[in-house]
């Protein structure tokens, strides 16, 4: 997947209307619930209103004037039925519809009670029914809710026909009850379609609510599951999204939303500022880092995913890691200087030798003046440095694939010492092993490890002699964060200065008069080829540390399962 692909479904991260719309799909109640839900709030207010407006009006009251104990029962009922509806709409007590035809009859014999009480149909409480029956028309079946309204045409009819023969007759007024009847019926029948309407949109809004959770799932799963390390980040540089690749890279541990960056990752965090203030700076800069976890060296391309060109707003941040991709170039390196050391063989090694070996032949003639010898010597010396180049490059070129194994560090190590101890000859205390954890494992070539190290304990050999003593260590661990295993070798030498220490590694670079400048690049080539580092560090107390940053073991097997 590249770069284009991935960025799409990650600015959907920044979407909040659309995951608003997929909450709302897919976890709210359904239409008869809100509705009866609704509807029953509005009756505990009804209810309530009533009951205050009865109880601070004694003497000339707003409603119940007519009958006021009928009033206040009446009230007081449709209150506890209110109450009771709230507790079984929570519990789910009754089915939505057999609660909706209840309510709706209550709603209509205590409407009806009520505006008996106060008058009739000049108390204007009968269009109270207007918004009990148009609700529920919209939850309830045609057939029902229809039936339901007709039923209360006939109730307010015949709370008028009661009025005007057991009541008080001036009360009645037949045209308003008529024309209130006609609307009641009107609304019902006008309510049905857009029911069906609101319960088709609703209906295809929850699966397109769905769906769009299904898609976001996908993209959350995809994102988090690919190799590639990505990390995105707000306008303030805080973490939006990172997934297990980059804080398996990264060492973080479990980062969530709204960490700022340079908790994560500071020296990528000082860069991001600088790259969002200067505009000249490519969007997608390539830089090595190196953490401070693991050292580990890692590559990051930076990608505003806002409008183009603007570095202000949100930005994607792919992250490789530097060792694992020079592991994959390795055999094209290793198959072109193959072709290039077979050449060097053919053409360059046999007229060396011939030079060496005529050079020592005429060294061995008698009469040579002073001069003559020293030339010699000379010959001989710089024919033996361009064939020891020779063999170093061959040595590489021949170099096949890594077969890794899961080495025990401090019982290899103990074996490697004791034969460089002997082959050097070094005296007692002059080469140590410390602070190895006996239970600490790496998982590289064993060949590759024993060539890596004995080019740097030669290395650290020669150098501290230059000082007057030789003392090298080697000390070993787990790095702190990720928990990477790492061997250290220390010496007493002099050192190397910041101008060089980035130079070190580079084939044929060399500061010692007689080296071929290929020891660190060979060895910096074997650790990559075994997804190792190397890297070199200034010692506090003088002299050099070279740390070889093995690959976690168990990281290793899992991307192999894969």
């Amino acid at each position: 997947m590249n770069q284009a692909q991935t960025e799409a479904p990650l600015k959907r991260t920044f979407r909040g209307s659309r995951d608003a719309l997929i909450q709302r799909a897919t976890d709210e109640p359904e239409l008869g619930l809100r509705v009866l839900t609704t509807l029953n709030a509005f009756r505990l207010l009804v209810a309530v209103t009533l009951l205050l407006l009865f109880a601070v009006s004694s003497e000339s009251r707003f409603f119940g004037d007519i009958r006021p104990t009928l009033f206040s029962a009446t009230a007081t009922g449709y209150l506890v039925f209110a109450i009771l509806s709230a507790f079984s709409l929570r519990q789910r007590w009754v089915p939505e519809q057999a609660l909706g035809v209840t309510q709706l009859i209550v709603d209509i014999v205590a409407i009806t009670l009520l505006m008996n009480a106060s008058g009739g149909i000049s108390s204007g409480l009968g269009g109270l029914l207007i918004i009990f029956v148009g609700a529920g028309s919209l939850i309830l079946p045609g057939p029902v809710s229809a039936v339901l309204a007709v039923v209360t045409t006939f109730v307010i009819l015949g709370e008028q026909a009661y009025t005007h023969f057991f009541g008080v007759s001036r009360l009645t007024n037949y045209p308003a009850a008529g024309i209130l009847s006609g609307v009641i019926l009107i609304v019902s029948l006008m309510v049905q379609p857009l029911a069906r309407r609101i319960q088709t949109s609703e209906a295809l809004v929850r699966q397109f609510g769905v769906d769009l959770k299904n898609l976001s799932e996908l993209n959350e799963y995809i994102v988090q599951h690919l190799r590639e390390s990505i990390v995105v980040v707000d306008a303030s540089n805080a973490l939006r999204l990172i997934n297990s690749s980059a804080i398996g890279l990264l060492g973080t541990g479990n980062s969530i939303a709204g960490t700022p960056l340079s908790e994560v990752f500071e020296p990528l965090a000082a860069y991001l500022l600088g790259w969002r203030k200067d505009m000249g700076v490519s969007s997608h800069p390539e830089f090595t880092l190196i953490t401070e976890g693991d050292n580990a060296r890692v590559t990051a391309h930076l990608a505003p995913l806002g409008t183009e060109g603007q570095r202000d707003g949100p930005i994607l941040i792919f992250l490789e890691d530097a060792s694992l991709m020079n592991a994959r170039v390795q055999q094209s390196k290793l198959a072109s200087l193959g072709r290039l050391s077979a050449s060097i063989a053919h053409e360059i090694r046999n007229p060396v030798g011939a030079m060496s070996h005529a050079a020592q032949l005429l060294g061995e003639s008698k009469g040579l003046t002073d001069d003559d010898v020293r030339l010699t010597e000379i010959i001989q010396t710089h024919s033996g440095r361009v064939s020891h180049i020779i063999d170093n490059v061959l040595q590489l070129s021949r170099r096949e694939s890594s077969r890794p194994e899961l080495l025990r560090l401090k019982s290899w190590l103990d074996e490697f010492a004791d034969e460089f101890t002997r082959t050097l000859e070094l005296q007692e205390g002059e080469f140590t092993i410390r602070d190895v954890p006996a239970e600490l494992e790496a998982r590289i070539d064993r060949s590759h490890l024993r060539q890596v190290l004995w080019n740097l304990c030669d290395n650290a050999v020669k150098y501290a002699s230059e000082t007057g003593g030789i003392m090298v260590e080697i000390q070993g661990g787990r790095m702190p964060g990720q928990g990477r295993p790492y061997l250290e070798v220390l010496d007493c030498g002099l050192g190397v200065d910041a101008a060089t220490a980035d130079k070190i590694f580079e084939p044929f670079f060399t500061a010692r008069s007689g080296g071929t400048g290929l020891g660190l690049y060979i060895s910096r080539e074997l650790c990559e080829l075994n997804r190792a580092t190397l890297v070199y560090l200034d010692r506090p107390a003088g002299g050099s540390i070279f740390r070889i940053v093995f690959a976690d073991p168990d990281r290793w097997e899992a991307q192999e399962e894969k």
